[in-house]
């Protein structure tokens, strides 16, 4: 009686556990994670540039490569090893060799180049050896097929418009840029195509920026439509222009010269009919 009470016990245990293996397999199966995501963050200013993600695979090292906007040299390299969550992170410094302003890519790879097992890469805008503030992810985690997702901290570019009073000589420009960190270069372009004015301002910290351009003088001696151009930097998301017509050195209201002659005509007309009736009027001798 006791050996079979201990091949029960024995039998009951063996099936407690196999019915513990089979329930376990499928939630390990169904709980492997495929793909690969990868992060790149700077702040505004910064001369260091952050790199991390979450990979599927744990045993196979990552090797990262930062390439100049030219795409012709790559100016930093590094290779990570995942941790056994599949969390990596490394940090990229910029030097004198990241001389070219532009948006600088970060390639991450996992495995052999020939083969790789994931590849995927994100852009970070450099100016004047300084980074623009970014955050920006790249994904596949899950899925294992490519989505990306660009986080964007702020509106991105240039905004100017110009203020002035009918008569006025002065242009009021305002405006605001993302970027706090690189001067303004405000040029004001005659209807002939010659430069008029060429003014420089730094941004304020939340990226505004104003400037009161004066009018009048003989580089102001053309009637017509004078260009204010806004330019930070090389890139054409960080450029604005706008119009304000000018004649005899003032500005001229909304309905333009044309309205502004008609109008001198009227009273011209009025001023001549006036001297005619005050004529008639004048006694005889």
């Amino acid at each position: 009686m006791n050996f079979k009470r201990s091949t029960t016990s024995i039998a009951l245990i063996l099936m407690a556990l196999s019915i513990m293996s089979v329930t376990s397999i499928p939630q390990d199966v169904f709980a492997q994670m495929q793909g690969m995501s990868l992060t790149a963050e700077a702040s505004d200013g910064s001369d260091t540039i952050i790199v991390r993600g979450q990979t599927a695979s744990q045993v196979t090292d990552i090797t990262f490569t930062v390439t100049s906007p030219d795409g012709f040299n790559v100016l930093a390299a590094d290779q990570v090893s995942p941790d056994a969550q599949g969390y990596y992170s490394t940090e990229f410094k910029i030097g004198p060799t990241w001389n070219q302003d532009g948006f600088y890519t970060i390639e991450a790879m996992q495995g052999v180049r020939a083969n790789p097992l994931y590849t995927m890469s994100v852009v970070v805008e450099v100016v004047n050896g300084m980074a623009i503030e970014t955050l920006v992810t790249e994904s596949n985690l899950e899925t294992g097929i490519f989505v990306p997702e660009v986080e964007e901290l702020t509106v991105k570019g240039l905004t100017m418009k110009a203020n002035a009073m009918e008569g006025s000589t002065t242009i009021g420009i305002s405006g605001v840029s993302d970027r706090t960190n690189l001067d303004i270069t405000l040029k004001v372009i005659a209807p002939n195509g010659n430069v008029v004015s060429v003014e420089q301002i730094t941004p304020s910290l939340d990226g505004k920026f104003a400037k009161d351009i004066t009018t009048g003088g003989p580089l102001w001696s053309q009637d017509g439509f004078y260009t204010v151009v806004a330019q930070q930097g090389d890139s054409p998301d960080h450029k604005a222009s706008v119009e304000v017509e000018i004649v005899d050195g003032v500005v001229i209201p909304e309905f333009g010269s044309i309205a502004a002659l008609i109008l001198a005509v009227a009273i011209i007309s009025i001023i001549v009919v006036s001297a005619k009736s005050r004529l008639s009027i004048m006694p005889r001798y």
